[in-house]
C-alpha cells in the first residue's frame, strides 16, 4: 500500500517520471488498487475541495493514452499534459477529452463556434530607440546589431559604449498586446517574461557602473534579475507606476495593469525593497506586497507564489477566485470582451489548474460543469456573455 501510495503522490504532485506511471497504471488494473486509490485521493484531497468524487476509469484512460504519445519527449511533453489533465479531474470529477467505450479510447468530436477567439501564442511590438516600430512574432526573425529575436523571445548584446558616448541612453519598448506574451534579455543579463497586455520600457544598453533602471508602464512581468555582483555593484530598480521596487539580484513578478485596482508584486527568490512615496517594505520569498492606487498603504502577507507565477509555465491557476476575476486573466489571454447579464455570477467562486493553450471553448465548459448549473456562457464573435 505504501508504494501505490507514493506513486498516487507523484503523480498528483507532478514527480512521476514515465516509468512510475506505467506502475501506477498497472496498479490501477485491479479492485484493490483502485480501493487505495479511490481512499487515498478521498481522504489528502477531496476534503479540500468542492467535490465528492473522482472518476478513476478516466484517469486511468488519461494515463494510458498519453503514456502511448511521444516517446521520444515523454519526460517532458506527456507527462506536463498527464499532470494537468490530473489536476483538472480531480478538481471537476470530470473526463474532458476521452470516454471509455469497449475497451477503446475515442475522442469527443468538439462543437464548432462561430466565433473568432484564438489562444493567446508569442508576439510583441518593439519600438527602437528612433521611434520606428517593429513586429515580433512566431516565424519571423529580426536582427540588428544590438538585438535579434527569434520570434518567441528577444535577446541584447552587451557591445560597446559608442552609442551611450554619442547621444546618452537609449531606451527601447516592448509592448505585448492582449492575446501574446513574450520573453526579453537585457543587456546586462535579466530575464523578463511578460504577460497579456503589458508594455515595458528599457535602455538599449545600461551604463557601467550606475544604476540599472526599468519601467513597466503596464500589465504584468516576471523579472530575474542579473546580480548586482556581476555589474560593479550596479543596483536594478523597477518603475511601476508610483511605485519603485529595489533589487539586488532575485526573481520576482510585477503585476500593474490599468484596470486593476490594486498592484502586487510577489518575491520567489532574493530580497527587494518596495518603496511607495514615503513608506517602504522590504519583503522576503513567498510574500506579496500589495498597494492600492489611491494611497500609500503597502500590506505584505505570506502567499503560495507557484499559483501567483503560474502564467510563465504556461498556466492559469485559480484558488477560489471569483469568476469576475478569472475573467479578466481570460479576456487578457483571448483578447476578448466580456459581460456579464448578471452582476451576481461575478462572485461564482472556482478552483482550477488549466493550461494556457486550451481552447477558450474547452476552459468555459470547465467552469460551466463545476457550476452545477448556475453559470452558462454564450460566445457571441469576440465577446463572451455570461447569464
Amino acid at each position: 500500500m505504501a508504494e501505490i501510495n507514493k506513486l498516487i503522490v507523484k503523480f498528483l504532485n507532478q514527480e512521476a517520471n514515465h516509468s512510475e506511471l506505467e506502475k501506477l497504471e498497472n496498479q490501477l488494473k485491479n479492485e484493490e488498487g483502485i480501493r487505495i486509490f479511490n481512499n487515498y485521493v478521498k481522504t489528502q484531497y477531496l476534503s479540500t475541495l468542492s467535490m465528492t468524487k473522482y472518476d478513476v476509469e478516466k484517469a486511468k484512460e488519461t494515463i494510458k493514452t498519453r503514456l502511448k504519445k511521444d516517446k521520444l519527449t515523454r519526460r517532458v511533453n506527456l507527462y506536463k499534459k498527464i499532470a494537468v489533465a490530473a489536476s483538472i479531474m480531480l478538481m471537476f470529477g470530470m473526463a474532458f477529452y476521452m470516454i471509455y467505450n469497449n475497451g477503446h479510447v475515442k475522442p469527443i468530436e468538439p462543437e464548432k463556434q462561430p466565433h473568432l477567439i484564438v489562444t493567446g501564442t508569442d508576439k510583441a511590438i518593439l519600438t527602437l530607440e528612433n521611434g520606428d516600430e517593429v513586429a515580433l512574432e512566431k516565424g519571423k526573425k529580426y536582427q540588428t546589431g544590438k538585438v535579434s529575436s527569434n520570434g518567441e523571445e528577444l535577446v541584447y548584446t552587451d557591445k560597446g559604449q559608442s552609442d551611450i558616448a554619442e547621444k546618452g541612453q537609449l531606451y527601447n519598448y516592448l509592448t505585448i498586446p492582449r492575446g501574446g506574451q513574450f520573453f526579453v534579455k537585457l543587456s546586462d543579463g535579466t530575464e523578463v517574461w511578460l504577460n497579456s497586455e503589458t508594455k515595458l520600457k528599457y535602455p538599449v544598453k545600461f551604463i557601467e557602473g550606475i544604476s540599472r533602471n526599468v519601467e513597466l508602464l503596464y500589465g504584468e512581468a516576471y523579472f530575474k534579475v542579473s546580480p548586482s555582483t556581476a555589474h560593479k555593484g550596479a543596483a536594478f530598480h523597477v518603475l511601476a507606476k508610483s511605485q519603485e521596487i529595489d533589487v539586488l539580484g532575485t526573481e520576482f513578478n510585477v503585476k500593474a495593469y490599468n484596470d486593476d485596482t490594486i498592484m502586487a508584486t510577489t518575491l520567489v527568490e532574493g530580497k527587494i525593497k518596495i518603496k511607495k512615496g514615503a513608506v517602504s517594505e522590504t519583503l522576503v520569498p513567498n510574500q506579496q506586497a500589495t498597494i492600492n492606487y489611491e494611497n500609500d498603504n503597502i500590506d505584505i502577507e505570506e502567499i503560495d507564489v507557484s499559483q501567483e507565477i503560474s502564467w510563465i509555465n504556461g498556466l492559469f491557476s485559480f484558488n477560489e477566485k471569483p469568476l469576475s476575476e478569472i475573467m479578466l486573466v481570460l479576456s487578457r489571454w483571448y483578447d476578448t470582451e466580456v459581460v456579464f447579464t448578471n452582476s451576481q455570477k461575478k462572485k461564482f467562486v472556482f478552483t482550477g489548474i488549466l493550461e494556457r493553450t486550451e481552447t477558450v471553448d474547452d476552459i468555459l465548459k470547465l467552469i460551466e460543469a463545476t457550476s452545477e448549473g448556475q453559470i452558462k456562457f454564450e460566445i457571441n464573435d469576440k465577446t463572451i456573455i455570461i447569464k
